[in-house]
């Protein structure tokens, strides 16, 4: 499961997603990648399980993972009552911004990548399409 090695604070504030993705927006390392049109948090068990099913779809690609969770999620256990303060993290999520490129894969055809990241947008919280780099 994909956490940080260690953080500054344990525990984050939700927080608004707000605008576009202004950085990692394109595609910089393979020849395909998969971008959020919608924003929304994906957790780290969500891109672990990505990440295998598109291996699994395009076994002989090279695949990069373009997201990472820094951020903390707590949460109380049920039936606690009210004034015993922030609850224990329950999970890592990535905050993903529109626009954002998820995941990207090369060294296979379009079809092949097409496939591949099907089987991994009906893993995704998020809408997504795919997309390929500009050749100039």
């Amino acid at each position: 499961m994909l956490m940080p090695k260690r953080v500054k604070w344990r525990k984050q504030s939700r927080g608004v997603i707000r605008g576009r993705a202004s950085r990692g927006h394109t595609v910089a390392f393979g020849e395909f990648g998969l971008q959020a049109l919608e924003p929304g948090w994906v957790k780290s068990r969500t891109i672990e399980a990505a990440r295998i099913a598109c291996s699994r779809g395009a076994p002989e690609a090279k695949i990069w993972i373009r997201i990472f969770p820094h951020k903390s999620v707590t949460s109380t256990p049920a039936e606690t009552r009210q004034g015993t303060g922030k609850g224990d993290i329950e999970y890592w999520t990535a905050v993903v911004k529109p626009g954002t490129v998820l995941f990207e894969i090369g060294g296979v055809t379009e079809d092949v990548a097409r496939q591949a990241f099907n089987r991994v947008a009906h893993k995704l919280p998020v809408k997504v399409r795919m997309i390929s780099r500009r050749h100039l």
